[in-house]
């Protein structure tokens, strides 16, 4: 029987937050980071194939990484590829996403995830996430999935929860706030009405194609065409794509949107686009100290996250709440507080001074 269960992984970013073990030339969903035996593309992929047939799962990209993904998952038909021309936000990436799945099959039902995302209790996702397709197939509405908070985490976004469904575990969203201040995110999780946003969400091809039109200028509408061929498409991409805006689903859509709806789900999550985000999901040593796939001897040091090539020894003393990352030519060695917006800086400042070697 034909699924209209439908899904797009979203794996076209830079990879910069993870600097300078993530590189643009190749990113952190292309890397096995953890020393798992998989790339964090691969594991989305295999998360969502217990659920959605192979043929039904497409991997948005930037044209840059189209091989990373051939490579990885060579069982992924390669029409299922959205090779982007160029760096674009997550709309632009899952309007063409959509655009290509409604010529197959006007119902679908689709769901847009992250390939950076740990998932700790996988059969407790599965029936989330088909939960949430059933919802979606009976609603014109954005469904996004939530997890109660640990821990008052400032670098997750949040969305305070409304009005309770009939359905179980759905509310409608009042608010979404990104990456609060600690105190706020303290007095977010304290007060029980707010949920940590996955990135994750769900909706019917049809209407979500209907809320991207009136985000985004209508520059690749002559794509749902049926009779324009694979090959024709590819090149009216190429040549319009540049045209869309640097605009996120977040901010663009389910921020502006009156149809959003949020499910508390019980699956485990964590985000791992950050060396601050993955050092508070990953298990810890007895000093609080965290080594990603590398050896360490740590000494009066605590509170730190070191990833060093596994050829490497790390020795550190009199370190606390430090990053200490090396790649190739560049070691970082920072406070892991609010590391994002240092990150940030340190790369731009690199990129400008030293140049593209470094980045």
């Amino acid at each position: 029987m034909k699924s209209s269960n439908f899904c797009i992984i979203l794996a076209g970013g830079k990879g910069r937050r993870l600097w300078p073990c993530s590189r643009e030339t190749y990113p952190k969903q292309f890397m096995d980071f953890f020393g798992v035996g998989r790339t964090q593309l691969q594991q989305a992929f295999d998360r969502f194939r217990n659920i959605i047939p192979c043929e039904n799962i497409y991997v948005s990209t930037n044209i840059d990484y189209a091989h990373f993904v051939r490579e990885q998952l060579p069982e992924l038909p390669v029409e299922n590829i959205l090779a982007e021309p160029i760096h674009r936000n997550t709309a632009p990436s899952v309007s063409w996403g959509c655009m290509r799945i409604a010529k197959r099959c006007d119902d679908a039902r689709v769901i847009i995830a992250p390939s950076d995302q740990a998932v700790m209790r996988e059969e407790a996702y599965d029936s989330n996430v088909l939960k949430g397709l059933e919802f979606v197939g009976s609603h014109d509405a954005l469904l996004v999935l939530g997890v109660k908070p640990s821990r008052p985490e400032p670098g997750y976004g949040y969305i305070q929860i409304g009005e309770s469904l009939e359905t179980d575990n759905m509310y409608k969203v009042r608010s979404f706030t990104e990456k609060p201040e600690r105190e706020f995110a303290r007095v977010f999780m304290e007060s029980g009405e707010f949920l940590w946003n996955t990135g994750t969400f769900l909706s019917g091809v049809g209407h979500l194609i209907s809320c991207l039109s009136k985000l985004l200028p209508p520059v690749m509408r002559h794509i749902q065409d049926k009779e324009m061929s694979q090959e024709s498409e590819m090149e009216y991409v190429r040549e319009h794509f540049p045209r869309y805006p640097n605009i996120s689903i977040d901010h663009g859509l389910l921020e502006k949107s009156d149809d959003v709806y949020v499910m508390e789900c019980d699956f485990g999550w964590a985000d791992l686009g950050t060396w601050h985000s993955i050092y508070e999901a990953v298990s810890r040593t007895d000093n609080e100290n965290v080594a990603v796939d590398c050896n360490v001897l740590a000494e009066d040091s605590k509170n730190n996250i070191i990833k060093v090539p596994k050829d490497h020894l790390a020795i550190i003393n009199g370190l606390d709440g430090y990053i200490v990352a090396e790649k190739d030519n560049v070691l970082l060695i920072c406070r892991k507080e609010d590391s994002s917006a240092l990150i940030r800086k340190y790369v731009n400042e690199v990129q400008m001074k030293y140049g593209e070697n470094y980045v």
